[in-house]
Order: C-alpha cells, then structure tokens, then sequence
C-alpha cells in the first residue's frame, strides 16, 4: 500500500512508496550555509540514494535556495538549503506499452528539498514533484 499518490499533469498516478527524510544541516558542526557545504550535502544525498535504491534510476529536483543577508565569509555568501531533505521511493504502470501491466512496473527515486515535514500527496505536493517527467526518467522492471 503506497504512502501517497501523486497525479502528474500528464494524467499518469504515481505512488510514493519510501519515504527518508532529515535534517538538511543535521550534523553540521562547523561553518555555514554556503554553496560548497550545499554541493557537497547534494552530492551526498544523492550518492545516499543511489546506494540505498541502486536497480532505481535517480533524479535530483534542483533546490532553491535562500540568500540571508548576511556578510560573505571565507566560503562565499551564505546559502540557506530548504530544511528537509528527502529521499523518496515512487512507482506506476509500465512506460513501455509493449509490456505486461501486471508482470511489470515503472519506478524513479527522488532526491529534493522542502521547508517542513509533510508527506507529498496530491495537489499539494511540490510543484517540481508534480512535474517530473516519468516517461523520461523512470525506469520499467519486472515484478
């Protein structure tokens, strides 16, 4: 049973079946939002993800970012990531036609941000999630 749906414009449902989040500076004793900090915690999700779901393709959704205004430091201005970083696990019908629904399934991982701790559902999830493009990104297995 999937955690939550997801109707993306093209009509196509998908279904959140994992969800991993945490804390985007968690663990971060030193320094400050920056750019390098922030490239080094994307490259680290993604590798997480990557590890985590590796028969899944992964895609990252580009954060925004928040500009503080704040002096620059050694490192650059400072560079405010969302809060919450999640990982997420989504899966739908076959993108090939040629397959059998009920012998296979499409499935894409997820790498984003978001300022608070709700579960993606519906119209009220990130407009980024709600555009992915499945048909491109998403990868048909056997079940």
């Amino acid at each position: 049973m999937p955690l939550r749906h997801i109707l993306l414009p093209s009509g196509r449902s998908i279904e959140l079946t994992e969800l991993r989040m945490s804390a985007t500076y968690g663990g971060m004793l030193e320094g400050y939002p920056c750019k390098p900090v922030n490239d080094m915690k994307v490259r680290g999700l993604l590798r997480q993800a990557e590890r985590a779901f590796p028969s899944t393709p992964v895609h990252l959704l580009p954060p925004s970012c928040e500009y503080p205004d704040h002096a620059a430091g050694a490192f650059g201005p400072v560079e405010v990531l969302p809060s919450v970083a999640c990982i997420g696990t989504f899966r739908s019908t076959t993108i090939a036609p040629e397959l059998v629904s009920v012998l296979h399934r499409s499935a894409l991982t997820v790498v984003w941000f978001q300022a608070g701790l709700e579960v993606p559902s519906g119209d009220d999830a990130d407009l980024a999630l709600r555009s992915i493009r499945w048909e491109e990104l998403a990868k048909d297995y056997a079940l």
